[in-house]
This record gives C-alpha cells, structure tokens and sequence, in this order.
C-alpha cells in the first residue's frame, strides 16, 4: 500500500498588534493618564482662582497688578456667561450642559474606545480639567457672595460666576479677563483641530495597518 501524502496549509503567522480580545479594552494606563492630567489642570485652576481673589479681592476692590505695565496683569473679574462674556446670567444653564459635556467626554473616551489614543486622551483630560474648573465656579462652591445690590443681585447672595484674573491689553484694547480653566479648554480645542486637519490621514493609515494600507 502506497503511503498517502496530505496536504497541509502553513501555520498562520501570528498577529500583529493586540489581540482581538483586548483590541476594545482600554488599557488601565489610559484611565490613569487621563484622571492625573485632569485633576492637576483642575487644581492649578482652583488654587491660582483662590490666590488671586485672597490677594486682590472682589472685582473692583484693588487695582489691577502689572506683571508688564499695561501689558500683563492679574485683575478679579466674575463672569456669569460663558467665554468672552457670552451669555451673561445664564450661569445654570452653563453649568448643566458642562455636567453634559464631561459625561460626554468619559463615555466617549473609555465606553466607545478614543481612550486608545494616548493623544485624545491627553487632549480631553485637558478640556475635562477646563469644564469642572468653570463648573465648579458655577455652581458656587466658591462661596464667595456678592458685596454689593445691584440691578440683577442683592448684597450677601451666592456668586454662580466663573472667577477669572488674568488680564491682558492688545494696545489699549483689554481683552476679556480668563483663567487657567479657560486657557485649558483654547489649547484642547486647537490640539484637537489640528489633529483633525494634518494628522487624522496618517492616524487613519497607522489604524489600518501596513497590509491594509499597501493594498
């Protein structure tokens, strides 16, 4: 009896990259990058908001403090709009769709994946840490209340204001007062559109792989 001869397919070379089992896991990493980045933003935001308003007091109380005259300084000012001063006294309706927002931001990151992105995730803790700051001014637990009656509050009434400090003159032009939680949420805001703009292809193609992205 003549031997038989089988034919058989090579092994399959093992995959590149995570398995498939782990490729919808966020990697515990992620999470911890993500909550530090955001909470050391929120914390320079609330610490720098508590010094300055110790130093200067309610807006009006002092002058304004030159770091470069009339260039840089630091002058209280309460904002119970949104940025540039939008908005003004509609602090709750602020405050309620920022709550929306950083539940958006987490659900997006860690239950629909972007937290595989070491970038979105660094760029969202930056935008998070912006939110809570401006929230938690919104919300009043700042405590701080108003120091005088005026057409819209009365004296001793809780403040649901955003504390900004940092000043800035273009010539004469004062641009509008902010704060660190605001400088957080420009730079995450222009981090993300210029992934978008110049980055997204080649993020596209890495995702892809080299078989795919060759074929």
């Amino acid at each position: 009896m003549s031997p038989s001869y089988v034919q058989t397919s090579p092994p399959a070379p093992p995959p590149i990259g995570p398995a498939a089992s782990d490729r919808g896991r966020i990697a515990p990493t992620r999470y911890g990058l993500y909550f530090f980045l955001a909470a050391m933003g929120l914390a320079a935001d609330l610490a720098t908001k508590e010094w300055i308003f110790w130093k200067l007091g309610m807006p009006g109380e002092r002058s304004v403090w030159w770091i470069i005259p009339h260039v840089f300084g630091f002058q209280t000012s309460l904002n119970e709009g949104a940025l540039f001063g939008l908005g003004q006294g509609w602090s709750l309706m602020f405050a309620s769709v920022s709550i929306l927002f950083a539940v958006g931001v987490m659900a997006w990151l860690f239950l629909l994946g972007a937290a595989h992105s070491r970038f979105l995730t660094c760029t969202m803790a930056l935008i998070t840490a912006g939110i809570l700051g401006n929230l938690y001014d919104r919300l009043g637990l700042h405590g701080l209340r108003w120091p005088e009656t005026t057409t819209a509050h009365r004296v001793g009434e809780p403040v649901y204001a955003v504390r900004d400090w940092i000043l800035v003159m273009i010539g004469r032009w004062p641009w509008p007062n902010f704060n660190i939680a605001d400088s957080l949420l420009v730079c995450g805001v222009c981090l993300l559109l210029l992934q978008a703009l110049f980055f997204a292809e080649s993020d596209a193609v890495t995702a892809k792989g080299p078989a795919e992205s060759t074929s």
